[in-house]
């Protein structure tokens, strides 16, 4: 009995270890992230000030939109689910010299194949602008402008990459502050190339794609200092036989499929989007943003920590282990996902009032980019949800399994997109890219529960039970104190500014008050051990 007890303890002990530490790095990674969103959204303010909703920024968003698409795709998604599981492993079971001849190996590797396929994409430019924004053929200017634009971007996909590398090796040893912070170099720059770069170019918005190349360079050389002084600067060579890089290509292929499901659905918006009246593109990058200020600062922050704390936990095969963080990263995801859904839908024409309603950026456009605002906001939690459960089955090395969920995800949101584009225009598109998600991530539960690969702890059901009245009680408290859309027009910035400001704060105060008179205790969440 005295034996049973004292393992009991330790196995409590761990666990609450395990929580302090996914929950300590979390918050550093958050609040790096909610920096880079702060910084991001005061880029798209610019934007919107300067260039309002206009034909120019359409084509412009179609230039970043690309690159962008291949570095989440590839970079930031299927390279680095592929990539940190094996480094990780590399870490936990072998030495430092195999390891560094494998960082080497790699990153030799990444820059060859980089620079020629960005060197063949500045050739092929105009082919790819047909292929991923087809509407724009019947209009030679934004054709031209979004082509020479890509060409100045498309680098960018080259630098980023190696800026994943860099940050996926930083995140494997704990170093999680300084690739959550380099996007800020990428706003600044777009920031600085809007305000002091547009006004000598003929095309002001050119301006911004030499933002683009700029901070993406700036992202990969602010992060070196910390690889060297971690002792991990690789320095580059070809083996295309080592181990450890087959490996990585091996899960990567797939991979792709796997993380391709959200990226592939906005090069679909942007597709079907080209079709519809400028400033539809526009309109859904703006309602993008605001959806990925979560999504940016809690659920990628708690997947990329909680990746590599998978990954070492079934190289060791800790299964308890790995389930029970898992559980406690679906958990966190939920109580800040479900608000900020509810926050969003009630609150969107206030936000976009007080944010965007400047310059060039119309009444008009406030109420567009409101309508497909609310069809992101539906997906929120689905897009949270997804970035966790993906890394349960890639921390795994299972790739096979969220590929087929993905491509039947994938077919269907082509499918709704075409359904509900006619009615909705590209609000449609934002309603079906959610549903989609939605869909991609019940796939992923169901299975990964199936599996036994993961089984829930105790006390889900007075979890949704607090969830569910604190949301109500937020829900009808802001449903019930928010203005007219018409009033929020009648007032100047300052007065908007106070009342979204206030709502904000009393409605985080209401939810929160509301969990806690529920019995859902702050240390209770983060350290139960039951």
């Amino acid at each position: 009995m005295f034996v049973m007890g004292q393992r009991k303890k330790r196995c409590s002990f761990g666990l609450q270890q395990m929580k302090k530490s996914l929950l300590k790095s979390t918050f550093v990674f958050s609040l790096m992230t909610s920096i880079s969103r702060i910084t991001g959204f005061v880029r798209e303010l610019i934007f919107a000030y300067v260039f309002g909703a206009t034909a120019g920024l359409d084509a412009f968003f179609v230039a970043y939109r690309i690159p962008n698409f291949l570095r989440r795709l590839t970079a930031e998604g299927a390279f680095s689910q592929a990539f940190v599981p094996v480094l990780s492993e590399y870490h936990q079971k072998r030495g430092l010299e195999d390891t560094k001849i494998f960082l080497n190996h790699m990153a030799g590797l990444m820059i060859s194949v980089l620079s020629v396929f960005t060197l063949i994409a500045i050739l092929i430019t105009p082919w790819i602008v047909y292929v991923f924004a087809p509407g724009f053929i019947n209009d030679a200017s934004k054709l031209d402008l979004a082509t020479s634009m890509l060409r100045i971007t498309f680098p960018y996909i080259l630098f980023i990459s190696l800026t994943a590398y860099v940050s996926g090796i930083l995140n494997t040893y704990g170093k999680f502050g300084i690739p959550a912070f380099s996007p800020n170099l990428l706003n600044l720059a777009l920031i600085g190339a809007a305000i002091f770069m547009a006004p000598y170019f003929t095309e002001p918005v050119k301006a911004l794609a030499w933002g683009i190349f700029i901070g993406g360079l700036a992202q990969l050389l602010f992060q070196l200092p910390a690889l060297y002084k971690i002792g991990l600067m690789p320095r580059p060579s070809i083996l295309w036989q080592d181990a450890g890089v087959r490996r990585v290509l091996g899960l990567m292929i797939p991979a792709i499929f796997g993380v391709s499901v959200a990226q592939v659905s906005i090069l679909i918006d942007i597709s079907f989007a080209s079709f519809l009246r400028s400033g539809s593109i526009a309109w859904l990058n703006y309602s993008d943003r605001l959806t990925s200020f979560p999504l940016g600062i809690f659920g990628v922050a708690i997947a990329t920590v909680v990746l590599p704390y998978l990954s070492r936990k079934y190289a060791s095969q800790s299964h308890k282990e790995f389930s029970e963080a898992l559980d406690f990263a679906l958990r966190f995801v939920l109580i800040i996902a479900m608000p900020a859904t509810i926050g969003i839908a009630i609150l969107a024409g206030p936000i976009l009032a007080t944010l965007f309603l400047h310059g060039k950026f119309t009444e008009f456009d406030v109420e567009m980019t409101r309508r497909s605002l609310l069809g992101f906001a539906v997906g929120v939690p689905a897009f949270m949800l997804v970035k966790v459960l993906a890394s349960g089955f890639y921390s795994r090395q299972n790739i096979k399994t969220p590929v087929k969920i993905a491509i039947t995800s994938m077919l269907i949101n082509i499918v709704l997109a075409a359904i509900l584009v006619f009615p909705l225009k590209h609000a449609g598109l934002a309603l079906a890219t959610s549903l989609t998600s939605t869909l991609n991530a019940f796939l992923l539960f169901w299975t990964i529960r199936k599996s036994n690969h993961y089984n829930p702890g105790s006390g889900w059901k007075i979890f949704w039970l607090r969830i569910i009245f604190a949301n109500v009680v937020l829900a009808t408290s802001l449903w019930l104190t928010v203005s007219d859309l018409s009033l929020w027009f009648s007032w100047d910035w300052f007065a908007r500014a106070w009342h979204l400001a206030v709502l904000c704060v009393g409605a985080t105060i209401i939810y929160f008050f509301c969990l806690w008179i529920s019995g859902m205790k702050w240390r209770e969440f983060v350290l139960q051990d039951k």
